[in-house]
């Protein structure tokens, strides 16, 4: 459910973007300022509207802290603010003073890219203030930008209708044709999703652009194997372009805006429209979630931006699962495995488990083996997929952070079977298998491996064993 909660009509023109800290909403505009709320009653911040750009306003964001705003304008500078009291603290010019259409901080503080009109792009230190890198875009604006959650990449939209991945030293290691009529928006989930083929973690990228489409990529992040973006499908259901489009903060939902002056809400594991809000008069130009509170902002041309209210648990089966700890999940019955099962996308097994009688006990204890000599489950890769799906319901009930020399530096998870390679290094076999199938270099060092031998770890099993033991107690 969307419930609208507040509208805000302070600005005299099209509302371009909006951005949200942990306590405030921040909006731009045509009419040149940027205004700043509280979230805790949306009322306007005394020291707001902020003003100082000389031309229309396109984006503004918040830096990782919250302390500093940033905002780009037509007027060809980025410009820093103090969240706190207002004070402008620095205007940052962009080189060849092309229009500035897009600003993003990175995810480590001291970094602030800023994407013109032109197709360049500049990445800019926030402590001295000085250009730290910059590149360009071949053959279009530069419209749309996404860091990677751990900032060493960042993906560029321009309106050629490319999406560009670059490293922080600038280097295009990337480029796609994504959206025919260009690119206007994207954005990268900061909650990573298996993928059962190789067991690497990847994140969910959505583009939008003005042939009406949302596309949904899965792009993988890694020093040791490079890039790598993979189409995943299209969300329908706007008739217009689509200008924005935004990832909740974990990175179940996706929120789209619109010409069509609708605001859709998908959900992201299957593209399902839960909510289409069709309250904007115009054009829906902005969407953005709140970082730690069940709120959505929209902006439009109609001079307004909605808050909603939203409550997004989706009942599954007639039963959602709610509690995830070990207690509870031991304790599931029938019926509550085949919620869960509903909930990670699993349905088609419902019926085989049920017939098999698996409660939550037993669905704890399934193995590999279990799962094709008893449950009769052929596919290999159905088999990988519920038993990770099993692994992370038994990740839920450990409670601490597990030890990083017991995570597989490839898959970035607890390791049930590790082996030593000739590098060294210790990782989960079966990920290691799939990754010298395709190459004969370390994942750790990206040196020639002398040998492709894999020695079983037994210590570092039974470590691993034992630390399982004492979370569960």
């Amino acid at each position: 459910m969307a419930t609208l909660i507040r509208t805000l009509a302070d600005h005299s023109d099209d509302v371009n973007c909006c951005a949200f800290s942990s306590s405030c909403l921040a909006t731009c505009s045509l009419d040149k300022t940027i205004r700043v709320y509280s979230l805790s009653n949306f009322t306007e911040l005394p020291y707001s509207p902020l003003e100082g750009h000389a031309y229309a306003v396109h984006c503004c964001c918040f830096s990782p802290s919250g302390r500093l705003l940033a905002s780009c304008s037509t007027d060809g500078t980025t410009a820093l603010w103090d969240s706190r009291d207002g004070r402008r603290l620095a205007v940052l010019e962009q080189p060849g003073a092309s229009p500035v259409r897009v600003c993003r901080f990175s995810p480590e503080p001291t970094c602030l890219l800023a994407g013109a009109a032109d197709g360049s792009v500049v990445l800019w230190n926030v402590q001295s203030l000085k250009l730290y890198r910059s590149g360009k875009v071949k053959g279009g604006s530069l419209m749309a930008c996404a860091f990677s959650p751990n900032g060493n990449f960042f993906v560029t939209g321009s309106s050629s209708g490319d999406l560009t991945i670059w490293d922080d030293k600038m280097r295009c290691l990337y480029n796609e044709k994504a959206h025919d009529l260009g690119v206007t928006c994207c954005d990268i989930s900061s909650h990573p999703v298996s993928d059962s083929e190789n067991g690497f973690k990847y994140f969910q990228m959505a583009s939008c652009g003005q042939d009406n489409q949302i596309k949904l990529w899965l792009i993988l992040f890694a020093d040791f194997v490079g890039v790598q973006l993979k189409y995943k499908c299209t969300l329908n259901g706007h008739s217009a372009p689509v200008l924005a489009c935004s990832f909740s903060c974990d990175g179940q939902v996706i929120v789209s805006g619109s010409v069509d002056k609708c605001v859709i809400i998908y959900e992201s594991s299957t593209g399902n429209i839960l909510h289409t809000l069709s309250q904007h008069t115009r054009y829906v130009t902005t969407c953005a979630f709140a970082p730690h509170s069940p709120l959505l902002a929209t902006g439009s041309m109609d001079k307004t931006v909605h808050i909603w209210q939203l409550d997004l648990k989706q009942p599954c089966a007639g039963n959602t699962i709610e509690n995830e700890s070990k207690v509870a999940i031991e304790d599931w019955s029938e019926d509550d495995v085949s919620a869960w099962l509903c909930a990670q996308d699993l349905s088609d097994f419902v019926g085989l488990f049920k017939m098999n009688n698996i409660d939550g006990k037993e669905l704890l204890s399934l193995t590999k083996e279990s799962l094709a000599n008893e449950l009769k489950i052929e596919s290999l890769g159905l088999r990988s997929k519920v038993l990770q799906k099993i692994e992370e319901l038994r990740m839920t009930m450990i409670s601490v952070s597990v030890p990083d020399e017991f995570l597989c530096p490839i898959t970035r998870e607890l390791m049930n079977d590790p082996v030593i390679a000739t590098d060294g290094y210790s990782y989960e076999r079966e990920a290691m298998e799939n990754w010298i199938s395709n190459r004969r270099s370390s994942p750790m060092t990206n040196l020639p491996l002398h040998s492709l031998m894999l020695t079983p770890n037994r210590t570092l099993k039974m470590a691993i064993s034992r630390w399982i033991e004492t979370q569960q107690k």
